[in-house]
């Protein structure tokens, strides 16, 4: 089973730039999409339903504003959109879909990068979204969780720490909220997991200022996280690097677990 995680930074932007046609030969089973950008009424057909796709999203009310989605290639036993909180929902944040006994799960959180009111807007979500992960992992359900975490959990994971410290995204208490997945709640870090002492090629987002992407100036943002069960199963994870969709990377994540 393959499963990837991307942020398209616009749908429509990205398929512009190829995207639909690398899916087409990417052999992804499931793709958890961030950053729509879109609403329903924006997307052409082969956005929607990719050729031996089914498409599922939750759009932001607001238009050319976030969003969430996910391309499948078999169709799932339910879809859940939304966390059920009318302000996190609205900006469209979280959709899961289910196939037996495993959920995969695309997610966005908020960037606090625009300034002090997003960045509260970004703790208040986080305040939220661990206690449904609590809940998830308590479940008995195999779950993996994708998405744009904006969060760089260790200085492994980005370019510059020591210059990145106060910034959002590598903020004390965002890094200490995303360890707390890992080690009080058991959730696993896939990537990590297989590649401890990686740094550099596992980065899959690069600011579009200067010469970040030539220079490999990254961070390490977006992640697949696990429960410990359907984690064990991963045998490789890799970032694509060949195009650019976006000023993210598809982060490419093979199970050795079928979907049921």
């Amino acid at each position: 089973m393959r499963i990837v995680s991307l942020n398209l930074n616009g749908i429509r932007s990205a398929a512009k730039k190829g995207v639909l046609e690398w899916l087409a030969g990417s052999g992804a089973d499931v793709v958890c999409l961030q950053e729509l950008k879109a609403q329903v009424t924006d997307l052409e057909a082969g956005m929607l339903n990719p050729p031996g796709y089914h498409g599922y999203f939750h759009y932001a009310e607001k238009k050319g504003y976030s969003g969430v989605g996910i391309w499948s290639r078999r169709q799932p036993d339910a879809i859940i959109e939304g966390l059920g909180i009318p302000d996190i929902d609205g900006e469209g944040r979280y959709i899961e879909v289910r196939f037996g006994n495993l959920s995969i799960v695309s997610v966005y959180l908020p960037s606090g990068s625009s300034g002090p009111e997003r960045q509260v807007a970004k703790f208040a979500f986080m305040d939220h979204f661990r206690p449904h992960l609590e809940q998830l992992i308590a479940s008995g359900r195999e779950v993996i969780v994708c998405g744009d975490w904006n969060i760089a959990h260790t200085a492994m994971d980005i370019k510059n720490a020591k210059g990145n410290q106060k910034n959002s995204g590598f903020l004390p208490e965002e890094r200490a909220w995303i360890g707390g997945l890992f080690e009080q709640l058991g959730w696993v870090d896939v990537y990590r997991r297989l590649y401890p002492h990686a740094e550099g090629e596992g980065y899959t987002w690069w600011s579009n200022r200067g010469q970040a992407w030539a220079k490999n100036v990254g961070w390490r943002i977006d992640y697949q996280i696990a429960t410990p069960g359907i984690a064990a199963t991963a045998k490789s994870a890799s970032v694509y690097k060949d195009e650019r969709f976006s000023d993210h990377a598809p982060l490419i994540v093979d199970y050795d677990y079928a979907l049921k």
